[in-house]
């Protein structure tokens, strides 16, 4: 215990030297605090208590196996679907790998994988689909516990522990953080860089560590600059020494990061290319990504932002007031984020992702504060949050995965086995692709590249499928020669095609639910047809 201002007073010198057993339990409890002090402090995994990160760790890994649902194409087409053709040399690439506007380094993150587990003989399509999903789980659980430790740094154990349980809490976190999407990683190494960020209060400045990740958050995903243009701007405005930064730092981390980008890009291309800099004049510069849809400039403040807080809302801006000063830069990183994407035509909730994790910051600050509500607050976040992210992540959209453990069982299991062809008549990218079948059976689907010559009435094969499905259908498959063995649909065209279905003599052999709120093109329900020649018993699929 450290003395007091009083104790050095004649009274209390007299008391301590007249007593032995006054000293004899100063000493005692001295020597128990620093016993305490030094449990507390002891090194445990990633800095932290040892309980904790395997706490968030066994978290993040039930959080992995609860997500069995699809968000969007690119979770599998811009991660798995590549690095299954890096690996095994068969698959389907979209039109972004042709153009050059994705990178082969993200991907060659779970072609390794893949290829490891090739080697061992282990690459069996399950472990195919899940192994990189823990991967991304784990690195989930790592920036979670670097948030806390950051807060614990800047401000104390009890803010820090409630950042932490908003982050855990946290719906569109949940539903997120395990998919093996380019907007995962980028949110994963956002949370880790800010942690050796130089702060006010940080104790864990480390200026290498954190431009590194950022540069691998740029190489992941160019638009991860956004984030960071004020954070980089506001560093280099405070240090003193900006040449030693710049040359020291900035243009080394920049150049190796870049460079080994270009290094892999260049082997798998086979030619000289800056991805990141196609990808930024496609989607930034000539704004063609409207191709894929386009919502009003207002539509991140109205819908999408609210939407990704989610019940965390009122706290976050409850928060906002109570923050000290030294931490608006992260208040005014989210508002500039939100203002930039909403100058883009194509809007989409998992791009503000990146900065949610700013904003439980925010969120930790009002729990901590509201000490009197903290029961009703605590009981009303748990009970907004996990319903949505249970339901999003086993019931909404899961069709689209249940088929393809289906279609798993239609492929070929021996040399005299049937032939067997997949025509999925879908939007186009609906489902995953050889990546969760892992077999060299026929599969085809509609496809939709954008018009990258200026056309304004562009029609790709699935538009001109949807405009008329059944004429489509008629004269593409003019002959049975040609006919798939198995067709799969949303359960929305079957009485528009179910002429061609009786003709041709297909039969539904399999229903899987998707969702509860079909829109568009989609339907509630998957169905699956096989042709049938000569018998018209159900041999395959589950009847739902």
């Amino acid at each position: 215990m450290e003395p007091e201002a009083g104790d050095c007073s004649p009274a209390f010198g007299n008391l301590h030297s007249s007593s032995g057993e006054m000293k004899l339990r100063k000493r005692k409890s001295t020597q128990y605090v620093s016993a305490q002090e030094k449990r507390s402090r002891r090194p445990g995994l990633l800095g932290e208590n040892i309980y904790l990160v395997l706490f968030t760790i066994a978290l993040r890994v039930c959080n992995c196996f609860l997500v069995q649902t699809s968000f969007v194409p690119d979770e599998y087409w811009q991660s798995l679907e590549v690095a299954h053709h890096m690996v095994f040399s068969y698959g389907y690439l979209t039109w972004e790998w042709t153009e050059k506007l994705r990178g082969y380094t993200y991907p060659l993150i779970f072609a390794s994988i893949y290829k490891i587990l090739h080697l061992l003989g282990k690459d069996s399509v399950q472990l195919l689909i899940w192994i990189p999903r823990l991967g991304q789980a784990l690195l989930s659980a790592v920036a979670d516990v670097k948030l806390y430790s950051l807060v614990k740094q800047l401000e104390n154990q009890e803010v820090a522990r409630w950042v932490f349980f908003c982050q855990l809490c946290s719906w569109f976190t949940w539903y997120c953080c395990t998919r093996t999407l380019t907007n995962t990683m980028e949110t994963t190494l956002t949370a880790v860089a800010l942690f050796y960020y130089p702060l006010a209060g940080s104790r864990s400045v480390n200026s290498v560590k954190y431009l590194l990740l950022v540069a691998l958050a740029c190489v992941v995903r160019p638009t991860a600059l956004i984030p960071w243009v004020l954070l980089l701007c506001r560093h280099f405005c405070q240090e003193q020494r900006k040449l030693h930064l710049t040359l020291h730092h900035f243009l080394p981390v920049g150049f190796i990061t870049f460079s080994l980008s270009l290094i892999i890009d260049r082997i798998f291309f086979g030619q000289w290319t800056l991805v990141q800099f196609n990808f930024l004049k496609f989607n930034v510069l000539q704004n063609l990504g409207t191709f894929y849809g386009s919502h009003p400039w207002h539509w991140y403040f109205s819908q999408g932002f609210p939407v990704v807080l989610g019940t965390h809302l009122p706290f976050f801006i409850h928060g906002c007031f109570l923050a000290p000063r030294r931490l608006h830069i992260l208040l005014l990183t989210v508002l500039w984020t939100l203002l930039v994407y909403s100058m883009l035509g194509h809007k989409e909730f998992r791009f503000i992702y990146p900065v949610l994790p700013f904003c439980m910051v925010f969120c930790g600050y009002s729990l901590a504060y509201l000490k009197a509500w903290r029961k009703a607050v605590v009981s009303f976040l748990l009970l907004s949050n996990v319903p949505l992210a249970l339901y999003t992540g086993l019931v909404h959209q899961r069709g689209t995965l249940d088929v393809m453990n289906h279609i798993q069982e239609v492929c070929p299991t021996g040399p005299d086995a049937a032939p067997a062809s997949v025509f999925m008549m879908m939007p186009c990218h609906s489902t995953p692709y050889y990546s969760h079948v892992h077999c060299q059976l026929s599969m085809r689907f509609l496809r939709c590249p954008p018009d990258l010559t200026g056309k304004t009435q562009h029609l790709d094969e699935a538009d001109m499928f949807y405009l008329h499905p059944l004429r489509w259908l008629q004269q593409e498959f003019h002959s049975n020669a040609s006919l798939p063995t198995h067709l799969v649909t949303f359960s929305v065209l079957e009485k528009e095609i179910h002429a061609f279905l009786t003709s041709r003599s297909y039969e539904r052999t399999a229903t899987f639910f998707h969702t509860h709120w079909p829109e568009g093109r989609t339907g509630s329900h998957i169905h699956v047809y096989e042709r049938r020649l000569t018998s018209r018993v159900n041999t395959g699929g589950t009847e739902l």
